[in-house]
């Protein structure tokens, strides 16, 4: 399988879909993101990445039902694919293996 590269905005947004997981619809995986990093988003920033990953087949979405709150409007529930696991997964490990390489004192500040 071809090595996965996802910038650092698509990896926080799919493993918030993930974090969501049945409730990941554009506000909230807006607010989980703001919650989580204390980042600001915007709904558009976040909304044209989910297209963006489900178009590379790391997400796939379906259409809730209809709610008054919403003004009869309905959600786009997203939910991570077999591709994007994978993806996260082989995230996980790359960076889980260059920690595990890191000197204990390569990142005190003031040692050469």
């Amino acid at each position: 399988m071809k090595r996965v590269y996802l910038g650092e905005f698509e990896e926080i947004v799919l493993l918030t879909v993930a974090v969501c997981y049945q409730q990941a619809y554009g506000v909230s995986v807006t607010q989980e993101i703001e919650r989580q990093t204390g980042r600001s988003v915007t709904f558009s920033t976040v909304h044209t990445t989910l297209q963006r990953l489900e178009e590379k087949g790391f997400l796939s979405s379906q259409m809730g039902g209809a709610t008054q709150e919403r003004g009869g409007r309905r959600k786009r529930f997203y939910s991570v694919t077999a591709a994007g696991s994978q993806a996260l997964q082989e995230i996980q490990q790359v960076r889980s293996l260059l920690w595990s390489q890191v000197h204990p004192l390569a990142l005190q500040p003031g040692i050469a």
